[in-house]
């Protein structure tokens, strides 16, 4: 992942403000950016314009950020899709994750495939061998699909004498109701419950104690701050987390900073490309960028902090969070990456209590 200085952060924020006051032509700053940094400072440039309702100009920004891109990552360039799909207008879905196809077309793609085999297996080396029946709660479990290879994976090793009960926990009806499916399915005889609605909502209401909770690329939809709230209301009724998470800094910065635009030019370019990369109906590729990733770049390019939806941490910031709301009882067991390329990481973090 490329990071600014804070000597860049300015110019980048200088320059911005004077696009914003005289209307300057893309093209015009290009000897004081670094020429591996072009295309993503036009695309902060053509962001922060299209936010504030100058799409042409915008546009325009973006289009000569497209110029330029290379090497699997075509933010920019998706972002013009985008824009041209919807009037020019950074909008937001009414409803993400009304229908679960486009997550569950996300969850299918190779890279997410692979990431998500290679979590599997990283949580069944890190964690203990567990002699009683588990008992195991899914924040933001999505279709359960993931549940499920994570239990019967847990089985087939023997780290596990059995399952116990399974907490699954969405904030998309649509999406806990498929999952409690998916997982009564795959184990009838085990007890399932349902909580339909976000971690940050339900935290304070747990009243019995599970081995494990796990969090696959939900725990990042709340800021710091309410994130250290609700682990520390989670710690006295888990005796293992583990998290599988993407790298990225979009929590601390505001909205407009060039740091943000830089993270977000990142973190969704390489994701996008493998959703369209993968063989699937247009419609559905579509919506699943437009419904569920787009979603979230539009989220973190256009709302401020404590309003957008995702707030994706670095992994060092995690390492932080989970020292100061777990620690001392739990330790650090696992953090391995999952995907890894220059710019985007998925990775597994596992803290368990200590013995």
């Amino acid at each position: 992942m490329l990071f600014l200085s804070s000597q860049e952060s300015a110019e980048w924020s200088g320059h911005a403000e004077e696009v914003l006051r005289s209307g300057t032509a893309p093209g015009t700053y290009d000897g004081d950016i670094r020429p591996n940094l072009l295309s993503a400072f036009d695309y902060y440039i053509g962001t922060v314009l299209a936010a504030r309702g100058r799409a042409a100009e915008g546009i325009e920004w973006l289009s000569a950020a497209a110029l330029g891109e290379e090497n699997d990552l075509f933010s920019a360039g998706f972002l013009l899709g985008f824009l041209e799909r919807h009037n020019g207008r950074l909008a937001m879905p009414s409803v993400a994750f009304a229908d679960p196809r486009p997550f569950m077309h996300f969850a299918g793609v190779p890279m997410m495939r692979e990431a998500r085999k290679r979590f599997i297996a990283q949580c069944g080396t890190t964690l203990p061998q567990f002699d009683e029946p588990l008992s195991m709660m899914d924040i933001g479990c999505g279709d359960g699909g993931l549940t499920v290879s994570l239990l019967r994976h847990l089985l087939e090793t023997g780290r596990v004498a059995g399952i116990g009960e399974v907490l699954l926990i969405d904030s998309s009806p649509a999406m806990v109701a498929l999952a409690e499916k998916t997982v009564r399915d795959a184990f009838p005889d085990v007890r399932i419950e349902t909580v339909n609605s976000r971690i940050q909502d339900c935290s304070g209401s747990l009243d019995h104690r599970f081995d494990l909770a796990v969090s696959s690329l939900a725990y990042h939809h709340m800021p710091l701050e309410q994130k250290k709230i609700h682990l520390a209301r989670l710690k006295p009724w888990i005796d293992h987390f583990i998290l599988f998470e993407i790298d990225a800094n979009n929590d601390a910065p505001e909205v407009y900073s060039p740091e943000l635009a830089l993270s977000v030019y990142q973190s969704y370019g390489s994701i996008v490309d493998a959703v369209f990369s993968h063989d699937a109906p247009v419609d559905v590729a579509i919506a699943c960028v437009d419904l569920f990733l787009m979603a979230e770049v539009i989220s973190l390019l256009t709302q401020p902090r404590g309003v957008r939806s995702d707030y994706h941490m670095l992994q060092s910031q995690w390492h932080a969070l989970f020292t100061e709301c777990l620690g001392p009882e739990f330790a650090p067991g696992c953090h391995s990456p999952c995907y890894a390329d220059e710019h985007t990481t998925l990775f597994t973090m596992h803290y368990g209590r200590e013995a």
